[in-house]
């Protein structure tokens, strides 16, 4: 066989033969059996592709946007919310301080109290303990009295000498 009998072999679909380097592509010649596109007539396909399919992208495009204004509408209730609970968990430690606070101001009441009381005690010993340092005072300015007029007496009572003339 010769070099143009094995194209033809080939081409023909003999067995145990296979191409070469040198052997044509299978791809060679596609271009040329095209037959010639006409551009007027593909872009009226295009635009008849796009009118078709345009008003469905569009209602999906809108409702895309109305779904995504959604959740922003949604998210925002979400917060408000979330702020309204954690408002509500405030609430309640407010109230545990506020019951807390009442504990402490009943304690402060009762320590006033109490100090209101010792303070009337310590005055009442104050006044107690002055009337008494008066009281033992006055017997020792009557001790010191009766002293002097006991030695005064004892005075008057020692004999005294005559004097002589």
């Amino acid at each position: 066989m010769s070099g143009a009998e094995g194209k033809e072999a080939a081409a023909a679909g003999e067995p145990g033969r296979s191409l070469g380097p040198s052997d044509a592509s299978p791809d060679e010649g596609v271009v040329e059996d095209l037959p010639l596109i006409d551009e007027k007539a593909v872009e009226q396909l295009a635009e008849g592709l796009i009118s078709h399919y345009l008003p469905d992208l569009q209602r999906s495009k809108s409702a895309l946007q109305e779904l995504t204004q959604n959740q922003v509408v949604l998210l925002e209730t979400l917060e408000q919310e979330i702020s309204k609970f954690k408002e509500c968990n405030s609430i309640v430690d407010i109230n545990a301080l506020f019951s807390e606070a009442k504990h402490y101001h009943s304690k402060l009441v009762n320590i006033r109290n109490e100090m209101m009381m010792l303070h009337e005690k310590t005055s009442k010993l104050k006044k107690r303990a002055l009337k008494l340092q008066q009281k033992r005072q006055k017997e020792e300015l009557e001790r010191e009295q009766q002293r002097e007029k006991e030695l005064e007496r004892e005075k008057q009572l020692t004999a005294k000498p005559a004097k002589r003339t």
